[in-house]
């Protein structure tokens, strides 16, 4: 048994797999056929847009902080460990209710096409 060092250096393009929001901003840590997750990290008292997508559902899971999660017509707040789902058509919005710690969550989004256009704004706090 030989040991090889594997070559690439993960660690060196974290940062250019970041992509800023005016709410925070998302990593991207595996994308394949039908589905991809993501890291969100939600600043203090932001949120997301209100939004729906077409062709996707999405699972959160808080992975640190506090959240308030809108789904539909129901909003809930969770916290590290705890889970929502939202499937595609409905209107979703994740907030950091925390007034000093940021909020991280894994975002896994599940179907037949995963990408940036699939987002319909309803409600949007920065005017996009």
């Amino acid at each position: 048994f030989k040991m090889v060092q594997n070559p690439i250096n993960f660690g060196s393009n974290k940062k250019d797999s970041k992509t800023e929001r005016p709410w925070g901003s998302f990593e991207i840590l595996c994308k394949g056929p039908g589905s991809q997750s993501k890291r969100l990290t939600i600043k203090p008292k932001n949120r997301l847009s209100l939004q729906t997508h077409k062709h996707r559902d999405e699972e959160w899971v808080i992975a640190r902080g506090t959240a308030k999660v809108t789904i539909g017509d129901e909003q809930v707040v969770l916290g590290k460990g705890e889970s929502a789902s939202v499937p595609r058509t409905i209107a979703h919005r994740i907030e950091n209710i925390s007034e000093i710690d940021p909020l991280e969550i894994i975002e896994v989004q599940i179907g037949d096409y995963i990408d940036e256009d699939d987002i319909e704004r309803l409600d949007d706090d920065y005017g996009r």
